[in-house]
């Protein structure tokens, strides 16, 4: 007869510790264009993950998405159909993106083709055509999506939290408004390849089955010749963005609205900080998990809303915490209640020791199933690398964790998750929601200017 069965209950066992993370071998260069390159071997399937990173400071977001969506249009050499099927014979695949800090282009392929799969990753970035057609269906196809993206309340929140926090920062959108996407043409996404589609300021990572050496001397011969149109041009850096401040609590108004968003930025330590390390782990205590005080709170005890997230924003011109929930029209203000509440005993009071545990293993065990595979390794070493850190980041990192006390995460959750530091937004009905929100609030509401942006 099973415990189960018979009645009996097994207590579960301790945790044992966690164990250290393990750097990979790998290599590392700078070629003559300026192109880092960093390779990584872990050997856990034949396969290799690439992943190239390039700075898009300053650039609109709006050109910069067609650049990367129409980069394996078509080259002198190879057409779009010939590049897929080359992709297909290697085993692998190349997609692009963008965001306002840059262009990543990923992919993967059998080790025994990463040769092939640099030769064409090569001729597009010296070689990409944009052909009119090609940026003309993409065009098509990104605004459609943005009007359907713009059209979801919760993207809408955000869209109007970004504007309220970043002003006219690049920061400010990373959703282009459909007729901005409408306006592109394919001489400006020609134009801005030739002028920022350049290695200086770039890194390309390969993680997988492969010698680290032998991988950056094939990236050598294969991307050695890359310095972009025109030769190196002027390394455009991304300007310090605004730290989230406090004001008015914005209201955006959807008439008949049956949910309103809440959504909410507070400064945060950037990456490499001393306080990186604590603030995660305060951040987690009062929401950036499910075990969390805040999810405990809204879900669990009062049913005000599925799913309340809180994370980390780090980016390159700074880092922010990010708080989103949407709720139920008729309790906008009891949330927002609870939410500032949670806030408020995360930042006045020191956590308990046990919740401090909890949360450490929570971040260190995901730190090292987030590496676990090629693909998550590579995506960390290339994210790493954009900020000019490197693989030994995450075993310092871990250590800081494993290190922080009690005492370390009650200071940062001072520093930066007091109520007071907040920028907020509420999008929802404004004649139901005003009265209340306003009678919650300690800063003046204001609505917005302007209509949110829809279809």
């Amino acid at each position: 007869m099973s415990a189960v069965t018979s009645g009996l209950v097994r207590p579960l066992p301790e945790l044992g510790p966690a164990a250290p993370l393990v750097l990979p071998p790998q290599a590392e260069t700078v070629l003559p264009g300026g192109l880092t390159v960093v390779a990584i071997a872990r050997r856990t399937a034949p396969l290799v993950e690439l992943r190239l990173w390039v700075p898009m400071a300053a650039v609109d977001i709006a050109e910069g998405a067609l650049l990367a969506q129409t980069l394996l249009s078509g080259t002198d050499a190879r057409s779009a159909t010939g590049i897929a099927v080359e992709l297909q014979a290697a085993g692998g695949a190349l997609d692009g993106g963008a965001s306002p800090d840059r262009w990543l282009i990923s992919g993967n392929c059998l080790a025994s083709s990463l040769d092939r799969l640099l030769e064409i990753l090569a001729d597009v970035l010296d070689g990409a055509l944009h052909p009119d057609y090609e940026v003309s269906v993409e065009r098509e196809r990104l605004a459609h999506r943005m009007r359907v993206v713009l059209s979801q309340p919760p993207n809408l929140a955000r869209a109007e939290l970004l504007r309220r926090v970043y002003g006219d920062h690049p920061y400010a959108v990373d959703t282009p408004a459909p007729e901005r996407v409408d306006a592109v043409t394919a001489e400006d996404v020609r134009a801005l390849h030739g002028q920022r589609m350049r290695p200086d300021g770039a890194t390309l990572v390969l993680v997988g089955d492969l010698d680290p050496e032998e991988a950056v001397g094939l990236v050598s011969r294969r991307l050695g010749h890359w310095a972009g149109p025109g030769g190196p041009g002027e390394k455009i850096l991304m300007p310090p963005a605004p730290r989230p401040a406090p004001g008015p609590l914005l209201l955006v108004d959807r008439p008949g609205a049956v949910q309103s968003s809440i959504r909410l930025a507070l400064p945060a330590s950037g990456r490499g900080h001393r306080d990186t390390a604590p603030l995660q782990l305060a951040n987690l205590i009062f929401g950036g998990y499910f075990c969390s005080r805040w999810t405990e709170n809204i879900r669990e005890d009062k049913g005000y809303s599925y799913g309340p997230s809180s994370v980390i924003d780090h980016s390159l011109g700074g880092s922010a915490v990010m708080l989103s929930v949407n709720v139920a029209t008729e309790v906008t203000a009891p949330a927002l209640v609870e939410t500032l509440y949670e806030l408020g005993r995360i930042a006045a009071l020191p956590p308990t020791s046990e919740e401090v545990e909890q949360a450490r293993r929570y971040a260190i065990g995901s730190l090292s199933l987030s590496t676990a595979t090629q693909a998550g390794l590579a995506g960390y070493a290339a994210t790493l690398a954009g900020f000019g850190l490197r693989l030994d980041y995450l075993t310092a990192h871990a250590e800081r964790l494993a290190a922080a006390t009690v005492e370390d995460v009650h200071r940062a959750a001072m520093t930066y998750l007091g109520p007071g530091r907040a920028a907020a937004v509420v999008l929802g009905d404004v004649e139901r929601v005003e009265r209340g929100v306003g009678a919650v609030t300690a800063t003046e509401v204001r609505r917005s200017p302007s209509e949110p942006r829809t279809t």
